[in-house]
């Protein structure tokens, strides 16, 4: 891109789905029911976390700032597309698209980082059962969970901060629904080999470190699931199968998109799995970590009835 020739710009076109427009209706209805039912499920767990003294626990504590990360994540960027999806401009200001790419880390690196802390509290729970109080106790879990918001945020006005120091001239049109890492970079016409190699030496031990830990958690928890009996090897297999499933596919898209270079990037492959980890995994959560339970679906039918008896 001749930087030279081009004028700078103030506002990008986010080109979406835009290549299936007859499927446009479709696309909205699809997402718009994912958006509420993500709303819906995630809302669900932060109100019978709060109100419900069964769950005053460590791991629901973990599970409630769970929830509050995914309606963060899923409500920077599906709005938007939502929006875009109805109207016929389909333009976002330069800083504006620069504060959703901030947000859009902060809530998707706080939600990598949530993910293996919840496993560090699997494994103590399951491998180390006697030391449990002791060792995720409310105060632990409040500062684990703040060095995630912590870390995220750093690691966010990291890359934000090396986007700006870049420049954008000419074309502006986002081959995305949102304003992600790699599409900004390929329509810069600075270079971009400073944020390339950002994202490989410091990307990888925020990404990939935490994603290791869990294989290695999960390792020690089936070892030790395989010394129980038939029943307490299926509970918590199935319990334990379904999580690691959601971290698997969280990760598996995160890596697809974010540990390839620049000129590997495909917009298209780009865009389907960034729908796998900004829409399907936080309308996913609450129902595979949570609503499952037992103790949840038994706080969900004390909070009704008593809703229906008191009036």
């Amino acid at each position: 891109m001749d930087c030279e020739n081009g004028t700078d710009i103030v506002e990008f076109v986010l080109l979406g789905f835009s290549s299936q427009p007859e499927q446009q209706p479709l696309f909205f209805l699809v997402f718009l029911l994912m958006y509420g039912a993500g709303l819906l499920g995630n809302i669900m767990m932060l109100v019978l976390i709060t109100v419900d003294a069964r769950l005053q626990t460590p791991m629901y504590f973990l599970l409630r700032s769970l929830s509050v990360v995914d309606v963060g994540f899923i409500t920077v960027t599906v709005p938007q597309m939502l929006a875009h999806m109805l109207s016929s401009s389909k333009t976002i200001p330069f800083y504006s698209c620069m504060a959703q790419f901030f947000f859009f880390y902060v809530f998707a690196v706080t939600e990598l980082l949530m993910v293996s802390v919840m496993a560090l509290d699997r494994y103590v729970a399951i491998c180390n059962p006697l030391h449990y109080a002791a060792v995720m106790n409310q105060k632990v879990c409040g500062h684990l969970v703040a060095g995630c918001w912590i870390i995220s945020t750093l690691h966010s006005m990291l890359h934000a901060g090396l986007l700006l120091r870049l420049s954008y001239r000419g074309d502006n049109h986002l081959s995305h629904f949102f304003c992600d890492h790699q599409p900004l970079l390929q329509l810069s016409c600075s270079d971009t080999s400073i944020n390339e190699a950002v994202i490989f030496f410091e990307g990888v031990p925020i990404i990939l470190g935490p994603f290791v830990f869990i294989i290695i958690t999960y390792v020690r928890i089936v070892a030790t699931v395989t010394k129980f009996s038939s029943s307490g090897r299926r509970k918590a297999f199935s319990t334990c199968g379904s999580h690691l499933t959601m971290v698997v596919f969280f990760y598996g898209a995160v890596i697809g998109v974010y540990f390839l270079p620049t000129s590997n990037y495909s917009s298209e492959r780009g865009t389907v799995f960034a729908v796998m980890y900004t829409v399907i995994t936080p309308v996913s959560n609450p129902y595979v970590y949570s609503l499952q339970n037992k103790d949840v679906k038994g706080a969900l039918r004390h909070l009704l009835g008593k809703r229906i008896f008191s009036q």
